[in-house]
């Protein structure tokens, strides 16, 4: 059954008539059935290491809209919290954490190997959703980038510049990079164990790469990208991994060759037909309609949907948004989204 999923086919290289479909965040608040389920759950982070609850939320959207994969259902923030970080949630704001800005704080950190314990429930999720889910459906596991990860642990929060981060790697570029470094190495025996679980296809999301330049680009998200790819690859031959640089721009470029990627997520900003000349060609690319479609729907949605299956449809292609749908999106639209891939 593994070699007739839609996803890994496209992953493998091979050119469908129909693209597969999954949608970043499609298990999330836009769905009432989630909202019911993290209510039952208390919170969000408890909803997260409650592993009945989790693969029920990630079961949600596949049970509704039928998406030819599932991503496991957890959060980026997690790996700092194994690593001994502070992390809680304030609603309405987003997460919060105890910030690494000193050799001292550095220090109240765990070693790597010590991250399973906290994240043993996850593992259980992808265990529960390995076993569940449809004979069809691909089941994705992720984590986030160590650039993205570490400009949450520096900061303690969201910020809309990485000011934070970028100010540390500047001011003390061995703290940085030793952080950077213990991160690489947690998310690398993270997304083994998941793999472990029965992850069929991993994801590393990094979510403000586009805010590198230069060669701080490729130091701090090519090169731990490239890193975590090769050490999954030589401990789970054949795995494939799928790379998200948000917003890389030009330094989308070689991002897959360079990385060892099976696949290249692309960011709405990416005109389709430029990406199908210059990124298609190295392989696997997913993406990239812009998530205002999901809240505005109508006729723009479908063209818009209409025009990426088209400039994709001489290679292998995920269809995918071009980032996570948002709280405010109409399910409907979904629907129709889904219905015009499948239609085009």
């Amino acid at each position: 059954m593994a070699e007739q999923k839609k996803i890994l086919r496209a992953l493998a290289g091979e050119k469908q008539s129909v693209p597969p479909i999954w949608m970043m965040r499609q298990a999330g608040r836009y769905l009432p059935e989630y909202r019911a389920t993290r209510a039952q759950a208390g919170d969000f982070l408890s909803l997260c290491y409650n592993s009945e609850l989790a693969a029920e939320v990630t079961l949600q959207p596949i049970r509704r809209y039928g998406f030819d994969a599932a991503i496991l259902f957890a959060d980026i923030l997690l790996i700092p919290q194994a690593l001994g970080a502070d992390l809680w949630f304030v609603t309405g704001e987003g997460p919060r954490l105890s910030t690494i800005t000193s050799e001292a704080d550095f220090a109240k950190l765990g070693p790597a190997s010590d991250i399973h314990e906290t994240l043993n429930p996850i593992y259980e999720t992808v265990k529960i959703l390995s076993r569940e889910l449809p004979a069809e459906t691909t089941l994705i596991g992720f984590a986030g980038a160590p650039w993205t990860v570490a400009t949450y642990m520096i900061a303690g929060r969201g910020t809309p510049d990485q000011g934070p981060a970028h100010a540390l790697k500047q001011e003390n570029r061995p703290l940085f990079e030793a952080l950077l470094a213990r991160i690489t190495e947690a998310t690398i025996d993270y997304l083994s164990k998941q793999i472990e679980a029965g992850a069929e296809v991993v994801k590393i999301f990094d979510s403000w790469a586009g805010s590198l330049k230069g060669e701080d680009f490729r130091k701090y998200a090519l090169e731990p990208c490239r890193q975590i790819t090769a050490a999954l690859k030589e401990r789970h031959p054949g795995i494939p991994v799928i790379g998200f640089p948000r917003e890389a721009g030009d330094a989308y470029l070689g991002f897959a060759k360079e990385t060892g990627i099976d696949c290249l997520a692309l960011d709405n900003s990416v005109d389709p037909l430029w990406a199908a000349q210059n990124l298609q060609v190295d392989g696997c690319v997913q993406g990239n309609l812009a998530s205002r479609h999901m809240v505005t729907g109508g006729e723009e949605l479908v063209k818009e949907t209409r025009a990426i299956v088209q400039a994709f449809q001489n290679g292998p292609h995920i269809f995918n948004l071009g980032h996570g749908i948002t709280p405010d999106a109409n399910p409907d639209n979904v629907k129709l989204m889904i219905d015009t891939v499948r239609e085009a």
